[in-house]
């Protein structure tokens, strides 16, 4: 119903006072309102409210995770450097995080180094046989013992970079090294992101590649670890 054609039909416009007329017209109209209820569907529905942040949390590696090296190298014949990535989709852990911000004991993440895959077969045999020794070292492992850059209070939405120290072995040797990266708080309680680290072959014993078709290989290495966590 249009409320103000049916004030208007009652007659109130023929009162002289305008105060009279004002304040009728408002009551008229009100009451209109009133009598037809309230819109069809109700008010909009809201979600729920977002999950408050904690003080620590524990956090388990879930499928989407991978690790990735990337090395550049001089191929024979080709006047131009070309990055050698080789990943594995098979990383697992726990990362438990104290209420104080520090990193608890019982977190480690491991990463198997036999699921290594490049676009070379040749470059995957190598690696893995010879400069990895792959079944002598199947898994690269990392204890972390330091986060920086996290607030004590984990969010559950949001980004934030991060620094993470630990020790990483591979190939037998053990050495400190960090991830710097940044993570995605999720409100379906995941926390997913990236982290890097450099490091060259002498730093874990690890012998570079010296194939035929290859010219050279830099001495660096870059370790990159894509994770999704769930929060638990």
């Amino acid at each position: 119903m249009d409320c103000k054609r049916a004030v208007s039909k009652r007659g109130i416009l023929k009162r002289s006072s305008r105060l009279v007329l004002g304040a009728a017209l408002w009551m008229g109209y009100t009451s209109c309102l009133l009598a037809q209820g309230p819109p069809a569907g109700g008010p909009p529905r809201q979600g729920p409210p977002p999950t408050p942040p904690t003080a620590g949390a524990h956090l388990e590696i879930i499928d989407g995770s991978s690790a990735s090296y990337r090395v550049t190298e001089q191929l024979a014949g080709i006047s131009f450097p070309n990055d050698a990535i080789g990943t594995s989709p098979t990383v697992a852990g726990t990362l438990v995080i104290a209420p104080d911000g520090s990193i608890a004991p019982g977190s480690k993440l491991t990463i198997d180094l036999r699921n290594l895959k490049s676009d070379q077969d040749q470059r995957d045999g190598y690696v893995k046989n010879r400069t990895l020794e792959v079944e002598k070292f199947p898994l690269a492992e990392f204890v972390p013992t330091k986060l920086q850059g996290l607030p004590v209070m984990i969010p559950t939405q949001g980004q934030t970079g991060f620094q993470l120290t630990g020790n990483m072995t591979i190939h037998g040797v053990t050495k400190e090294v960090t991830f710097q990266g940044i993570a995605t708080f999720g409100r379906d309680s995941t926390v997913a992101g990236r982290g890097k680290t450099t490091f060259n072959f002498a730093t874990f014993g690890l012998t570079k590649p010296t194939l035929a078709r290859l010219m050279s290989v830099e001495d660096k290495i870059d370790l990159e670890v894509v994770f999704k966590f769930k929060r638990t």
